[in-house]
């Protein structure tokens, strides 16, 4: 695996690639985000960003969504996949914002992940977007950068990933290598057809090296 140091120098490579990666869910409040990302599981950035063009034209707070009938949010969001159980996470997480937060996004990550549809990965986004708290939430490309590079183990899990990450790059770090190594994943090393020919990084990935020789 790569040391911590040549995982801080991989890092270095891509923030040179994409200095101005950030978070592409499009929202103006914690709220909007925390709904944003709850939409995102299993679909892309831009399908979400599609729905939430409308959708957030409609539903400003937690109570929009509570007195809207399940069928008629279901029927807002129905373009994205897994939209019915997505459309009662919404319902009852807004429920629970109402009656534990003060209509509120809470600021912890334990408090959000109580939330219905937020797990450590939701939670993680929000708290490094939201409000400034470093965190690596581990998504599709995060986890097959991570393991393609060698930063990380192949059979580690998603939680692993995650902490291995938080081991080898400085807690400073941690919000803007999250989103420079979705970059990376999203538009360069990508799951089909990475783009090993022309990658800055080869020399030190594993994986990259195997496809060269094929």
């Amino acid at each position: 695996m790569l040391t911590k140091k040549q995982t801080i120098a991989a890092l270095d490579e891509i923030a040179k690639m994409f200095p101005d990666a950030h978070c592409e869910l499009v929202h103006d409040n914690p709220f909007e985000l925390l709904i944003a990302v709850v939409l995102s599981a299993q679909t892309t950035d831009a399908n979400v960003n599609n729905v939430t063009k409308t959708l957030f034209r409609k539903y400003k707070t937690p109570e929009d969504y509570v007195r809207t009938p399940l069928e008629e949010l279901e029927r807002d969001i129905r373009s994205i996949g897994l939209y019915r159980s997505k459309a009662k996470n919404i319902k009852k997480l807004c429920e629970t914002l109402i009656e534990k937060y003060n209509g509120e996004v809470p600021r912890t990550r334990e408090e959000l992940m109580t939330l219905a549809g937020v797990g450590r990965k939701t939670a993680n986004v929000v708290i490094s977007v939201a409000f400034g708290v470093p965190a690596i939430a581990v998504d599709t490309h995060v986890e097959r950068v991570s393991k393609r590079l060698g930063i990380c183990r192949w059979n580690d899990s998603v939680r692993e990933v995650e902490e291995t990450l938080m081991k080898k790059i400085p807690k400073e770090r941690w919000s803007e290598a999250h989103h420079q190594l979705i970059f990376f994943g999203r538009y360069h090393c990508k799951a089909r057809s990475p783009q090993c020919d022309i990658c800055p990084l080869l020399d030190m990935c594993r994986e990259g090296k195997k496809r060269m020789k094929k």
